[in-house]
């Protein structure tokens, strides 16, 4: 079971250290779940300060580039964040792909790129609500998931793209239905995410192909996080 928590463009150097002070505190009241946070760029170095040696929480990128270096302004590399203490990123977030032209080719090779330099990834693929509508969603799907690699470090999210920041979840059905299509076609484990909360997350978190979560607003407040986190704990 993995919990990673999505700041967004949240938290900055001191707010992130000081929250990570807190959040240290989770794993030991969560057993059996692998809890992630993933700080802006500018956060990543105070996170993992604030969270110490020993937490056992993760520290994950928001978005990581396919090279190595290069004139890539803006861009951050696998080896930068390694050198940092980071151990995984996101790939092909909906906000990527939405406001900054990430496509499922370039989601693919940020995800390959990440996994080959050792790094973990969690690569999310979703449906908009017009998708949705157009019942072609399992079509998106598939599209997105062909440009996934396999690997035994990377983990898929499924995000609803209409649920993402909107206060709709998807049904308990949706969810399960999209998850176990998700796993028809790759092995990986699947993270549900799209408005994952505290009264909804026990339900989420129960699903039969429901791997975790990842977790957006909710993540921002120490309480309602760890309430996701213990949710995890009871159904691992």
């Amino acid at each position: 079971m993995l919990v990673a928590g999505n700041w967004k463009m949240f938290k900055g150097h001191h707010q992130a250290r000081e929250f990570a002070a807190q959040i240290r505190r989770i794993p030991a009241h969560a057993q059996g779940v692998d809890v992630v946070v993933c700080p802006p760029f500018v956060s990543l170095d105070a996170t993992r300060h604030g969270l110490g040696d020993d937490s056992g929480v993760g520290v994950y990128a928001q978005n990581v580039h396919w090279e190595l270096e290069g004139a890539f302004t803006g861009e951050v590399s696998a080896p930068m964040l390694l050198e940092l203490g980071v151990t995984g990123a996101i790939v092909g977030h909906s906000e990527r792909r939405q406001h900054f032209g990430e496509t499922d080719e370039t989601a693919g090779l940020r995800a390959e790129a990440a996994l080959e330099a050792g790094l973990h990834v969690i690569a999310c693929v979703g449906e908009t609500a017009a998708e949705r509508e157009a019942e072609e969603t399992e079509a998106v799907l598939a599209r997105q998931l062909a440009a996934i690699p396999r690997h035994e470090r990377l983990v898929i999210a499924y995000e609803p793209v209409w649920a993402i920041g909107t206060g709709k979840t998807a049904t308990p059905e949706i969810a399960q239905e999209a998850h176990a299509f998700v796993k028809s076609l790759h092995e990986a484990p699947v993270l549900y995410g799209g408005s994952v909360k505290p009264d909804n997350a026990a339900t989420l978190l129960s699903l039969p192909d429901v791997d975790g979560a990842l977790v957006g607003g909710a993540s921002l407040d120490f309480p309602s996080f760890e309430t996701i986190c213990r949710a995890g704990a009871e159904v691992a």
